[in-house]
């Protein structure tokens, strides 16, 4: 992993635990629906990060920060039903679901900055 950012490294991060987290849903619980979905919303916000990070425009920097933001919100839901389903337990369920809400929470922050800096650049012009 290159060590680019926080956010980056942070997304990076929860994606690998999210992996395990799939292996443990598969392996153990036999569980390959939720837990795939779970997989590709959790992984897909690293992935989005790291596309915003080489984005060729402001715009392309924009939709894939929202996009991750939108991943990390479905992430959570996923998380959600498989601990109502009694698939994820509690306590694993609170940590996954904590970081989510952290990324959430910076993912969003960026993209209302983001959007406010381009729009007073535009107003500028």
């Amino acid at each position: 992993m290159n060590k680019q950012n926080p956010l980056s490294e942070k997304s990076y991060a929860f994606a690998l635990k999210i992996i395990n987290t799939y292996k443990l849903l598969t392996n153990d619980k036999r569980e390959y629906i939720l837990s795939k979905q779970l997989l590709r919303s959790g992984t897909s916000i690293g992935a989005n990060v790291a596309e915003a990070n080489g984005a060729i425009s402001k715009a392309d920097f924009s939709a894939k920060i929202s996009i991750a933001y939108k991943e990390s919100l479905e992430t959570k839901y996923w998380l959600s039903i498989l601990k109502d389903s009694d698939f994820i337990i509690v306590k694993d369920f609170q940590i996954l679901f904590e970081e989510a809400d952290e990324l959430s929470k910076i993912l969003f922050f960026n993209s209302k900055i983001y959007t406010h800096k381009t729009k007073l650049m535009t107003a500028n012009c």
